[in-house]
């Protein structure tokens, strides 16, 4: 515990000026962030008697080494650049609000020449108009099925388009009139975004200009005695009125507004947003967070306008904000959301009149949520605290392992030879700390001698973070080999998929330093509905990691970020018997690593081995530790064979023509679009490849020298239906 008084700063050092400040431990990490507009009159409020300070207050303080701040012109700049540090470094001492579920939004894609109507989850992107967030995404499906049939958008996804383009014939919602079937030219380009762009005006609350032009028509229709017409016209009214039915109306004066109210205690606080558009509820959302830091109910409103509207800019931020307290500084925060929208933003407390019953029931919401949340809460908290005692007393741990990495290989008959790592701090998943590893020190099956090459490469990272870093010198020297500094690192996820926190990637690492492990996160979902879930999409396989490679920037040792495989866990377990204990524990030994406790969890009997023992571990079926090994195991095992068949299907699908050297995806479709098949294609000669635009003799021999070598492959065969599979466009077999 350091004493705050060993890194206070002089009283003249400290400027009276607006500005943002930073604690940072020992580490160097963040721990916390903070604004003020007399900076030295803030920062001294944290250097008084301890005995006088909120308990949470006295925890930061005395977790922290040495505190910095950034001098700011104007309070707006400090708020957003406390936010922007905020969501940079993570700091463990600050208020984070977590969704208690990834929230779909109705989102048409203006950015496609044919807009799309669909559900999506995750970060948004740019050029799609997003309605939400909604509770449940069959209530998105229910009111877009009610409006297709006056809007009929499209809503089939890139493959089914391109396939009725291909064929010339829509699909079931074309024939049903609830598609306009733009595939295959029923509509213009300019006709169906006209379609989208109503869709739209109609979800923004502009709803009685269309029911007003359908009953119009529908009594045109009826005096020119076209009854047939006319009832479909009365039946689309009606659908729109059944739409608009399912948000009632709240706000009598058609206001788009946010109502934002809190229900705290003292330790845990939850938050509801109610989304209201042309005065009707048009989204709600919650959000529950530990009070990790002395912050009234003023403060836990501003963390949420944070969180709400800092990444938001447009129509996304509405004209009216009401909340329950103002923050410390109103009017800062109101120039901050005006200058998110464009335009001016009214942020106040509802006084009287229906705003105030409104903001009534989103606090009770809000009481609901905190009241639900305390209880699943204080379950897994019992559970998992017992669960990691009984871990620490069966294997004779002086304290519970919070930290916890779990290894597994997996392969296919000895090929694609990969491993994962896995890490659960406080008996929970961290998904933003798993790693994925190529095993490249050798050929073939052999399980024990991958986990000692992973084991090895896991922990050599972390001794060269403790050098650099300079806590080396408390560190035993090796008493082995230690593995090359220039050996193979493990898989990088893709780079789209970086975690936030993280240097973008930068320039190539020279030979002799390994590449960096990357956390895998932000994975794509199925077509539909998008979001990060921690697992790679079909078809999604990370570059693989060699040596030397470009990768991302080492981050700085002072920039407070978390740093890769810096922090060692208390626990390492290993999927397997007592081979595969030997082998990490040897591991270890050789980088002089002692303090890190071992074990191995069998699958047959689920006896739980440790290093030097030749009997395992026996732990009651009924034991909660038991089952959260079970859990870190079968993750583990989850997460290496997700990314095995990954690799195994990337290698399967490959084509001749990668091999090709200098033929670059644009000419491989050119070549398959001029031929129409890759089977076609092989049969052509290098007369034939030559006529192909950008295509040069010299290439086309390379081309036609490469099937050659290739020898065809025997036909595959559907086990269900019996039928030969031919190789799609791209070179491959669908």
């Amino acid at each position: 515990m350091a004493d705050p008084s060993s890194y206070r700063p002089k009283p003249g050092q400290i400027p009276d000026s607006p500005g943002v400040y930073k604690f940072r431990d020992e580490h160097r990490r963040v721990i916390y962030v903070g604004k003020a507009k007399n900076l030295r009159q803030r920062l001294a409020n944290y250097f008084q008697d301890l005995a006088g300070l909120h308990p949470r207050t006295r925890t930061m303080v005395t977790t922290a080494a040495s505190v910095e701040w950034t001098v700011v012109s104007t309070e707006v700049e400090a708020l957003q650049l406390e936010y922007s540090w905020i969501k940079e470094f993570d700091p463990r001492f600050n208020v984070k609000y977590r969704d208690d579920k990834s929230y779909p939004y109705l989102a048409v894609t203006l950015n496609e020449e044919f807009p799309r109507v669909q559900v999506m989850r995750g970060a948004k992107k740019k050029g799609v108009r997003y309605f939400g967030p909604y509770g449940h995404a069959w209530a998105i499906r229910e009111t877009v099925d009610l409006m297709l049939r006056v809007f009929p958008v499209r809503t089939c996804s890139a493959g089914v388009f391109k396939n009725a383009e291909r064929t010339g014939r829509p699909c079931l919602l074309g024939y049903i009139g609830k598609c306009s079937a733009p595939c295959v030219g029923r509509v213009t380009p300019e006709e169906h975004r006209d379609l989208a762009e109503d869709f739209c005006d109609f979800m923004a609350g502009r709803t009685g200009t269309y029911i007003r032009r359908l009953e119009k028509d529908m009594m045109q229709a009826a005096e020119e005695m076209e009854y047939e017409r006319a009832a479909r016209l009365r039946d689309d009214a009606e659908a729109l009125k059944r739409a608009m039915e399912k948000s009632a109306v709240v706000l009598a004066d058609a206001t788009d507004a946010d109502l934002i109210a809190v229900a705290e205690d003292e330790l845990e606080a939850a938050v509801q947003i109610f989304h209201v558009r042309g005065g009707r509820v048009r989204g709600q959302r919650g959000w529950v967070t530990d009070k990790v830091e002395a912050v009234d109910t003023a403060g836990l409103v501003e963390h949420a306008l944070q969180q709400l509207y800092g990444e938001e800019t447009g129509d996304s931020v509405p004209k009216e904000v009401l909340v329950p307290a103002l923050p410390e500084d109103p009017d800062a925060v109101s120039q901050w959301l005006a200058g998110r929208r464009g335009s001016q933003v009214s942020l106040r407390i509802p006084q009287r009149g229906d705003k105030k019953d409104l903001m009534g029931t989103v606090q009770r919401n809000a009481q609901q949520a905190l009241g639900l949340h305390k209880t699943k809460r204080a379950s897994d908290l019992t559970t998992r605290s017992r669960a990691l005692e009984e871990i620490a007393e069966a294997l004779g741990l002086d304290t519970a392992p919070l930290r916890v990495e779990c290894f597994d290989i997996s392969h296919l008959q000895g090929d694609d030879v990969v491993a994962s790592m896995v890490v659960f701090e406080d008996g929970l998943a961290r998904k933003s700390e798993y790693r994925r590893f190529q095993i490249k020190g050798f050929e073939g099956q052999d399980d024990v001698r991958s986990m000692h090459e992973v084991i090895g490469r896991r922990f050599k990272r972390y001794l060269q973070e403790k050098e650099r870093t300079g806590e080396w010198e408390d560190t035993p020297a090796p008493t082995g080999p230690v593995p090359a500094p220039g050996g193979p690192a493990p898989e990088a996820s893709a780079p789209g998929d970086r975690t936030p926190g993280l240097p973008a990637p930068g320039g190539d690492r020279a030979p002799d330093v390994p590449a960096p492990d990357v956390p895998v996160s932000g994975w794509t979902g199925g077509i539909g509905e998008t979001g990060g879930t921690g697992e790679p999409g079909p078809g999604t396989v990370a570059p693989a990691a060699q040596d030397p490679v470009p990768v991302r920037e080492e981050p700085r040792e002072d920039d407070g970020r978390p740093k890769r495989f810096a922090y060692p866990p208390q626990l390492v377990v290993v999927d397997g018997g007592q081979p595969q204990v030997a082998a990490a524990k040897r591991a270890l030994d050789e980088l002089g690593i002692d303090d890190i406790a071992v074990c191995g969890l069998a699958k047959r009997l689920e006896e739980v081995w440790v290093p030097d023992d030749d009997d395992p571990v026996v732990l009651p079926r009924s034991s909660e530790g038991l089952y959260l090994l079970q859990r870190i195991r079968d993750e583990a095992h989850r997460f290496a064979i997700t990314y095995q068949r990954a690799k195994r299907a990337k290698r399967i699908r490959s084509s001749p023509l990668d091999d090709v050297p200098g033929l670059g995806e644009t000419r491989k479709q050119a070549l398959i679009k001029h031929f129409g098949s890759v089977k076609k294609l092989r049969q052509a000669t290098i007369d034939e490849i030559c006529e192909v635009p950008g295509i040069g003799r010299r290439t086309a021999e390379s081309v036609a020298a490469a099937f050659a070598a290739a020898a065809p492959a025997a036909p595959a065969v559907n086990t269900a239906t019996g039928e030969i599979i031919e190789e799609d466009d791209g070179g491959s077999r669908t």
